[in-house]
């Protein structure tokens, strides 16, 4: 899937998203390396800290439909251009998609293309020795 074919697909995602506190809907589509695209939207909840971001919704589908090897991600968003994922989504992303894995991220025209080793160049990872 190309990247604007992905951009849409997590506009699509949008559409879906629970964000009646600050009104910011963000969809995800997460590409697997089979081909496979999960979706994923914001999920926000009275108590802020228990809301899920689109990205962290689309890899934890992913992950329980058993898929662990992944191609790219896209995010769109309502309200502003340049939706980059969070912290936590960045470092959740880390635990299983390489510094090179790409990252769209849609524009008012078109999209921007990343990488998360960009994104987060110091990742968390606990070393077992």
């Amino acid at each position: 899937m190309n990247p604007p074919d992905l951009i849409s697909t997590a506009t699509q995602a949008m559409q879906n998203a629970h964000a009646p506190y600050s009104g910011y809907k963000v969809g995800a589509a997460l590409l697997c390396s089979d081909g496979s695209v999960f979706k994923g939207c914001n999920v926000e909840n009275a108590s802020f800290g228990l809301s899920n971001c689109a990205e962290r919704t689309a890899l934890f589908s992913a992950i329980a439909a058993g898929q662990i090897d992944f191609s790219a991600i896209a995010i769109a968003a309502s309200d502003k251009p340049d939706p980059f994922p969070c912290g936590a989504c960045r470092q959740v992303l880390s635990e299983f998609c390489d510094t090179d894995f790409p990252v769209y991220i849609q524009q008012s025209e078109g999209y921007k293309t990343t990488t998360l080793g960009e994104l987060l160049p110091y990742a968390f990872e606990v070393k077992n020795d």
